[in-house]
């Protein structure tokens, strides 16, 4: 295990997650039951690379569509082949009691801390949504990662109040791309927590324009080297490189995978068998690519190739 998550003070984990969180597909086989074989293989050669972590079964990883069983099973394979050589960060949600069934089983099968989804329910008030992340957050003594996505929309105070609030919460995963709010949260609420830049690889300039100290990388499937490069680029303000990288490898993949809802896992998955790596089909209620779309994906491999 990375023991410095495990630290009960928790005092270094802000200073130790720079750079990028790698976010390993969950491979499926034909029949869609998981490949944890194909798993074993994309993880390994994941952290051949200096991620600050790896986050399993996650938005990328399909977490929607697994059981819990599945989920803790594929947290516990990345568990294995990752080996202590970086945190493992382990997707939970759904609803309150499956998301502290989760936590709870998460950290059995040694995760280092957990990324919680927003609840289910998209209209739950402000109370709902505290209590949701305070008895996730105790069900297990593991640092928690918020993702901000979708309606799990917060304010610079309301953000404050959850830390008082979940004293476990050391990670905030920005999903909403709102920059303005996203500075606003971070220059009140301060080194309280760990800021990262969640919504994609193409909005890595802006998250890092404003601070953060890391970004989740989706591309980190197919290409180590151009994720730890805009991240490298990005801590150092690097602008100009950035932007070179984008104009390249990112903003090619991102205009493919904004053509349908989901592409943002189809696509990276078709590219990963095109490249050599495990990524199988996907399960519903994602699509597969679709056959007019194929033939850019395989000009893009040619170009991450």
């Amino acid at each position: 295990m990375a023991a410095i998550l495990k630290d009960p003070t928790m005092s270094n984990l802000k200073n130790t997650l720079r750079g990028v969180f790698g976010f390993p597909v969950t491979p499926f086989k034909n029949d869609l039951s998981l490949d944890l074989e194909g798993l074993e293989a994309n993880v390994a050669g994941m952290i051949q690379h200096p991620y600050c972590a790896v986050v399993a079964a996650g938005g990328t990883g399909e977490i929607y569509s697994m059981s819990v069983d599945e989920a803790v099973e594929v947290v516990r394979t990345t568990v294995r082949v990752v080996n202590g050589r970086m945190p493992v960060v382990a997707g939970v949600g759904y609803n309150t009691p499956m998301g502290a069934e989760m936590a709870r089983r998460m950290e059995q099968a040694g995760a280092d801390a957990l990324l919680v989804m927003p609840p289910y329910y998209s209209n739950a008030p402000e109370a709902g949504l505290f209590d949701y992340y305070e008895t996730i957050g105790r069900a297990s003594g593991l640092p928690l990662a918020l993702y901000s996505r979708d309606w799990a929309v917060f304010s610079p105070n309301q953000v404050a109040r959850l830390c008082d609030r979940v004293p476990t919460l050391q990670i905030w995963k920005d999903g909403q791309g709102n920059i303005r709010t996203y500075q606003r949260i971070m220059q009140q609420v301060g080194d309280r927590l760990a800021w990262v830049g969640g919504l994609g690889d193409d909005c890595a300039p802006g998250y890092f324009a404003i601070g953060v100290q890391a970004y989740t990388s989706s591309i980190s499937n197919i290409s180590a080297k151009v994720s730890l490069a805009l991240a490298e680029a990005g801590l150092a303000r690097d602008f100009a490189t950035m932007n070179t990288l984008m104009e390249k490898y990112v903003h090619p993949l991102y205009s493919i995978r904004e053509r349908v809802k989901g592409y943002e896992v189809s696509v990276m998955k078709l590219l990963m068998d095109e490249l050599g790596f495990r990524g199988g089909p996907v399960r519903p209620p994602l699509c597969a690519v679709r056959p007019e779309h194929v033939d850019d994906v395989k000009r893009l491999a040619d170009t991450y190739r």
